[in-house]
């Protein structure tokens, strides 16, 4: 039985809503050192992150949103229980995102997506209905992403106070404030890149399920339309100009302090992080990225720079984030299973 198209239309713009939330959570990644910093206003860093967030739709391809639609084996599931799976992993990542913005703790939208789809899945279809080394390298690279923004992080500002050894600390801090737009652009470019991939991804299982595609199409390899890539990328750009300002205070002041040559470093190092990821098709949390690169650069001082306290509350909810959206996820599919 084919799902219904008004149905699947709903479920696209519950995900495209997802992606907004994906930039609004996430925008203090991109704006919370160039703000804390004071290199640009709140207003002008989320318009000038949005700009590059939305440009990042016209590079790097697809493999992203490759990696994500195949979470969910297409070929062993009903095509009509497809959009319930992806509305109810949607509600598992909405919830999660909602709840850590109100506590003002920076979390991954990605693996709450991931969560949330698997959690939906395993209810829809049991646990053969999921690809489970999609699964693994997701939480693989949620742990091995940060430690390469922290180590870049710790490098690139090690490689700088060597360079900048003999430059008074004025004059550091009035060259960087201009090259720290630079970075904070490719950093904005870089979550664009990777983030809103992820909407395209479960998009297009949509799309599959109701017949969108010829049916000569191999199911684990679905093509991205370009009204897909580019209705993920504006959403997610209008989701960074509303802003996240609960947790722009804990990024960019919480973990430690930062002067734009800090900033510089630490955008730098996150977003060479996130580009690489995406070359690769792998779905990364810019988010963790960008959080490790901070503490990187701040530990270049010395490590009591960092307030570890914070950061140990920040790892805690990394590490409950796929658990608790799969657990919202799996929940939700029963209940919309029950009732419709």
């Amino acid at each position: 039985m084919t799902p219904s198209l008004i149905l699947v239309i709903i479920i696209i713009f519950i995900a495209l809503i997802f992606d907004f939330t994906n930039g609004f959570h996430d925008s203090a990644n991109a704006i919370a050192t160039v703000v804390s910093t004071k290199v640009l206003t709140p207003r002008r860093a989320v318009a000038f992150a949005a700009f590059f967030n939305f440009i990042a739709a016209f590079t790097f391809g697809t493999a992203v949103a490759a990696t994500i639609s195949n979470i969910i084996k297409l070929e062993y599931v009903d095509a009509e229980l497809v959009p319930l799976i992806i509305l109810a992993g949607l509600i598992g990542a909405i919830s999660w995102n909602i709840i850590t913005w109100l506590l003002g703790l920076p979390t991954s939208s990605s693996h709450a997506l991931i969560g949330g789809v698997m959690g939906s899945g395993i209810s829809a279809a049991g646990l053969t209905a999921i690809k489970f080394s999609t699964v693994e390298l997701a939480a693989t690279f949620m742990i091995v992403s940060p430690l390469i923004g922290m180590l870049f992080g710790f490098l690139f500002m090690v490689a700088i106070l060597w360079i900048c050894r003999n430059t008074s600390k004025d004059k550091v801090d009035h060259h960087f404030k201009r090259l720290q737009l630079i970075s904070a652009g490719i950093y904005s470019f870089s979550h664009g890149t990777n983030d809103a991939q992820k909407t395209m991804g479960i998009i297009t299982p949509l799309l599959f399920s109701i017949g969108y595609f010829s049916t000569s199409v191999d199911p684990t390899k679905l093509p991205v339309p370009f009204w897909v890539i580019i209705s993920a990328h504006a959403a997610i750009a209008l989701g960074t100009l509303a802003g996240g300002w609960r947790i722009v205070k804990t990024m960019g002041q919480r973990i430690t302090k930062l002067r734009p040559v800090n900033g510089f470093a630490a955008e730098t190092a996150g977003a060479a992080t996130i580009i690489g990821a995406s070359i690769a098709g792998i779905p990364v949390s810019t988010t963790h990225v960008i959080c490790s690169s901070i503490m990187g650069v701040g530990a270049t001082k010395r490590l009591s720079a960092v307030r570890w306290g914070i950061a140990r509350n920040i790892v805690w909810v990394w590490i409950l984030t796929i658990p608790i959206s799969a657990l919202i996820g799996f929940s939700a599919f029963f209940l919309i299973h029950l009732f419709l």
